[in-house]
């Protein structure tokens, strides 16, 4: 089975000592699977950032300090253009507000846009008015990574090819390159025979939603069932802005 801890400890067992990999997790929903993620890469000797979100299906006070401790980053999963409807400086003011909670806990130098699919907002447009570099900020994955240089993974749409039905999480600029490349892989059992053979890229950022990931049988089932019917949505959104 794909997406259960057990799959996850393989897949970073198989990641050791391969090239230059940035672990990243948005913590969408379920918290204290992104504590269970984060035991198993402390376990392993990996160090990653938790991007949390300010609601609270994600915010965990206890979670995420228990996450810090365990020597991983946290960072903040804003959604501010979204949460006020393209405001731009109610989303400002939203976003400082939620940063210096964040920050309260914990010390925050990361951030990260959510994708939001649904909405019509892209949060990362604020900082086409604003400048997070001011705030302390010094990374945002989707703005501050050389994506020519590092290719980028991610479980959206619990996918690993799920860029074809990702409305924000893609890279689009080198997508098509990547393709052509053949660095395509669908399953996780696909990237570690990809890490095996020595074809998958060196240098790598990999995003995980920690939600998706779990040995329970109940629980995977309702995922799987869950992000089935998001995907369909998301091929509508999709069809509809290619049209």
């Amino acid at each position: 089975m794909d997406f259960t801890l057990t799959k996850y400890r393989e897949l970073l067992s198989a990641l050791r000592n391969y090239g230059d990999v940035t672990l990243r997790h948005d913590v969408d929903l379920k918290p204290q699977n992104s504590l269970r993620t984060a035991r198993i890469e402390k376990e392993l000797g990996w160090k990653a950032t938790y991007y949390f979100r300010a609601v609270p299906e994600s915010w965990d006070d206890n979670i995420i300090l228990e996450i810090a401790s365990l020597g991983h980053e946290i960072g903040y999963h804003y959604e501010s253009l979204t949460t006020c409807d393209g405001n731009l400086e109610a989303a400002y003011q939203d976003f400082c507000q939620n940063l210096e909670k964040l920050r309260a806990l914990v010390p925050v130098s990361s951030i990260c846009m959510h994708g939001s699919p649904k909405s019509k907002w892209d949060s990362r447009d604020l900082w086409k008015h604003y400048d997070y570099h001011a705030l302390g900020i010094s990374f945002e994955p989707y703005l501050d990574t050389d994506f020519s240089k590092c290719f980028y993974l991610t479980d959206t749409g619990r996918l690993w090819d799920g860029f074809k039905v990702s409305i924000r999480d893609k890279i689009p600029v080198y997508q098509e390159e990547w393709v052509q490349k053949g660095w395509v892989y669908h399953s996780t059992n696909d990237i570690i025979k990809a890490i095996g053979e020595g074809s998958l890229p060196k240098c790598l950022m990999i995003t995980t939603h920690p939600q998706r990931w779990t040995d329970n049988t109940v629980a995977w089932l309702k995922e799987l069932a869950s992000q089935t019917i998001k995907n369909a949505v998301k091929w509508v959104i999709v069809a509809k802005k290619n049209r």
